[in-house]
């Protein structure tokens, strides 16, 4: 007796909420459609989706590095 096949897993779209196919069948994966891939592309280049980055203030000053480097040894 022979399984039936096993369909695409899925999963919802990160753009649009729909159902996308994470099978190798859709170029676009994680995304439903190629629209909703470049839909979050555009978002990450004008800035609606970040990255949070350390505030300078939250930075060591600059200067040699700390005497327990590990590359010390390197030198």
């Amino acid at each position: 007796m022979s399984e039936a096949p096993r369909p695409d897993p899925s999963a919802p779209c990160p753009t649009c909420g729909g159902r996308a196919s994470l099978g190798r069948g859709n170029p676009a994966r994680p995304f439903c459609s190629t629209r909703c891939k470049w839909v979050d592309l555009g978002r990450w280049l004008d800035g609606t989706y970040r990255v949070p980055a350390e505030d300078e203030d939250d930075l060591p000053p600059p200067g040699p590095p700390p005497a327990d480097d590990h590359a010390a040894h390197l030198r």
